[in-house]
């Protein structure tokens, strides 16, 4: 027997799509105890959040996966790892395009 008991798991390609924005689409992945959560992000190319993005009740943990990732502040490309403290904001956008796996630890 493997040691798996409790593991949830899904692909992203099973995973519900919900359009956010035009051209920023959410696939939830997993939602645990708490209101953590992780999701993919998809941002089509030229698309951008509608206002801004605050980071609450907690932190958020950003993996570019593909594309680049503008913060508004700053690009980030593939590879990126972002830490967003509880609080903080940006306003999420992508001249080219990018895939973002999202983890939300305390929701």
């Amino acid at each position: 027997m493997g040691g798996t008991a409790g593991y949830v798991w899904t692909t992203v390609d099973d995973a519900p799509v919900k359009e956010l924005f035009p051209g920023i689409r959410s696939r939830p992945l997993w939602t645990g105890a708490g209101g953590a959560k992780a999701q993919v992000l998809e941002m089509d190319p030229g698309s951008c959040w509608d206002g801004i993005d605050v980071h609450t009740p907690g932190p958020e943990e950003v993996f570019v996966v593909s594309g680049t990732f503008h913060d508004g502040d700053r690009e980030h490309p593939a590879g990126s790892f972002l830490h967003a403290p509880a609080g903080s904001w940006h306003v999420p956008q992508s001249a080219v395009g990018c895939v973002l796996f999202v983890f939300y630890p305390e929701g």
